[in-house]
């Protein structure tokens, strides 16, 4: 068949955010596994790490330019929202940024999707729940967010299954804590996560410093498990999209190992005498985060989106870990 022929079934999916961190590996992995479909890459570049990826240029849009916005989403089958400010520090910092990116900027793709049907991705973290109080963590735990960037992320949650009630189908990632790198033509794209920031430290020698008490336990997922889950997510909503489906539904996206601060702080004070035979001294520090979560298990139940998107961790910190040591060596 040729091309003329099937493209008209070919679909469209749009990336916000796609010169950053997560966005910039879903478009790649998007190009990877479905090189048949468009894709419309957009980034205000406001914290962009890259201009374009593989064959994808990265169109400077801002989500809170309605108009704009609309204009490069046009056509769009599915939209992959992953433009934000993130971050509790940076959130404290800049509220009302965060209030018009995280708020405003989510309610302007919602809002297209609904006069245009398209379907919806949209994560919106961990930070929603504050302290949860039962275990294994599923997205069903009462809402009590801490900090601005998780109310920020809440208050887009419910104003997303409002938009989609009857008008298009969404999927909603309740995600944790990111870890990891990944290369962009020559470009090694990351952020100073917990884990990096630890492999960072490491690898100049300098101490690891842990927020007290050091017993808070955190669930981490590669960055590159969580793009594999919008690939996924992609291929389900387009079966939804066929099938007339609207609403939302709920995954968590997550890894399997829940270590606490300290420990994956010795993790990698081991990991970097092994491989780069660097001894760092580990330091408990004052906490200066007082909304942030302290429970002691963080054990997240993601069988949902293994059932229903075929998706899992396959990434583990150890091997990660010596991976980051080894390119930055």
């Amino acid at each position: 068949m040729s091309d003329s022929e099937t493209a008209p079934d070919e679909p469209t999916i749009a990336i916000t955010g796609a010169a950053g961190y997560i966005g910039s590996r879903v478009v790649q992995q998007l190009e990877a596994a479905h090189p048949e479909w468009k894709l419309t890459a957009l980034d205000n570049q406001f914290l962009g790490q890259v201009d374009a990826v593989g064959e994808t240029e990265i169109a400077h849009v801002d989500v809170r330019n309605r108009r704009r916005l609309e204009d490069c989403l046009e056509g769009a089958d599915v939209v992959l929202h992953l433009a934000a400010v993130s971050g509790v520090d940076d959130c404290d910092e800049n509220p009302d940024l965060t209030y018009d990116v995280n708020v405003t900027g989510t309610n302007n793709v919602a809002w297209f999707c609904r006069k245009t049907g398209a379907a919806m991705a949209f994560p919106f973290s961990m930070a929603v729940l504050g302290d949860p109080e039962t275990f294994p963590i599923t997205a069903d735990l009462p809402r009590d967010p801490f900090n601005w960037y998780g109310r920020t992320k809440y208050i887009s949650e419910r104003a997303i299954e409002s938009f989609a009630e009857g008008a298009f189908p969404a999927h909603l990632f309740l995600k944790s804590n990111l870890y990891g790198d990944h290369v962009v033509g020559d470009t090694v794209v990351s952020k100073p996560t917990v884990i990096n920031f630890f492999v960072d430290r490491a690898t100049a020698g300098e101490p690891l410093t842990v927020y007290e008490p050091g017993t808070q336990s955190r669930n981490f997922v590669h960055v590159k498990d969580v793009a594999r889950s919008y690939v996924r997510s992609t291929e389900r909503l387009l079966e939804q999209l066929a099938d007339g489906d609207t609403g939302t539904e709920t995954y968590e996206i997550a890894g399997n190992e829940d270590p606490s601060v300290m420990s994956v702080a010795e993790t990698v004070q081991e990991l970097a005498r092994d491989e780069l035979g660097v001894s760092v001294d580990v330091e408990l520090v004052e906490n200066p985060r007082s909304a942030e979560t302290m429970v002691e298990d963080f054990t997240v139940d993601t069988s949902k989106a293994n059932e229903i998107l075929g998706w899992e961790a396959r990434h583990t910190v150890d091997e990660s870990v010596r991976e980051l040591l080894r390119r930055n060596a």
